[in-house]
Order: structure tokens, then C-alpha cells, then sequence
């Protein structure tokens, strides 16, 4: 967590709380960073409903509903396995929206076309269609996932709206 992100967490938590909206994550290469970014931040748990961090493809299945067909055809990285994190995130809590990633931080796991840095985030707000974007994030593992906790707040700023 940079100083930076923290104040981002902070800003992002006020928007929530202004509009009455609660937050899920559904995390895969971040490993809970998002959530623990923003319970970092003193309060957070009026907006902060749950995070489930669903690292492995049964935890994906198990814990948010994605399916292993889709895991099998599309890949743990891929713009479908995203969308149906956010949407299993939404659908099994009482959250307002879900946040979701998945991706390959590296340095290994990458290949012909899926390389490090690639990340797809899934954002959800109940009554609305789920989008999800594709990164590739340049640097290290750590500099991949704190980017896509940037780009996680990002979303959430707009599902706000």
C-alpha cells in the first residue's frame, strides 16, 4: 500500500458512505489487496461488506458461483471468469456493488498470449450491467497488483455515479 492508494481508499470510502452504497471484492492476483487497502482506512466497515479472495479456480467455483466450463474454455484470466466474479460477489452478498480481478502478476504463470501484467477487473452495481476492462499493467508483481487496486477504485468511483 503506498501512501498515494491510501488516500485514494479514503476519498473512495467518503463517496461510498455519501451514497449509501456498500462494497464486495472478489479477488484473485491480488490476494485481498483491495479489501485490505481499504480496512486499512479507520471506519471502513460501513461500506467494506465482504471480500472473498478466490485465488484458485475451485475457490472461484466454490465461493462465487463461476463456472468450470467457463474456467476450462476461457481461463482464470480472462474477461468472462471477471464479469462472473463481480456477479457472484453481488449475488452472495447484500452489498450494492462488487469489484472483481483476476490476472497474472507474474513473474511466471504468463504465456503467448496472456502475458505478465494482463488483468481484467469486473465491476457490478444491482440494476445495472456488469462491465468488466482489460489492462496490461507494466512493472514488477508488486507494482501489477498495486495498479490494479488504482484501477479497482477507479471502477468503484463510477459505479457510484
Amino acid at each position: 500500500m503506498t501512501p498515494a492508494l491510501l488516500a485514494e481508499a479514503e476519498a473512495l470510502l467518503a463517496l461510498l458512505r455519501e451514497r449509501g452504497l456498500r462494497l464486495a471484492t472478489a479477488e484473485s492476483c491480488t490476494g485481498g489487496l483491495i479489501a485490505a487497502t481499504l480496512t486499512a482506512i479507520a471506519g471502513s466497515s460501513d461500506v467494506v461488506e465482504r471480500g472473498f479472495v478466490t485465488y484458485s479456480n475451485e475457490a472461484k467455483q466454490e465461493l462465487l458461483g463461476v463456472g468450470a466450463v467457463t474456467l476450462a474454455a476461457k481461463g482464470a484470466v480472462s474477461e468472462e471468469v471477471a464479469r462472473a466474479m463481480a456477479e457472484g460477489a453481488l449475488a452472495r452478498s447484500p452489498a450494492e456493488l462488487a469489484l472483481s480481478v483476476t490476472g497474472i502478476a507474474g513473474p511466471g504463470g504468463a504465456t503467448e498470449t496472456k502475458p505478465v501484467g494482463l488483468v481484467f477487473l469486473g465491476g457490478a452495481r444491482r440494476g445495472r450491467a456488469t462491465f468488466v476492462e482489460r489492462h496490461v499493467f507494466a512493472g514488477d508483481r508488486s507494482e501489477v497488483r498495486l495498479a490494479s487496486v488504482a484501477a479497482a477504485f477507479r471502477i468503484a468511483r463510477s459505479l457510484a455515479d
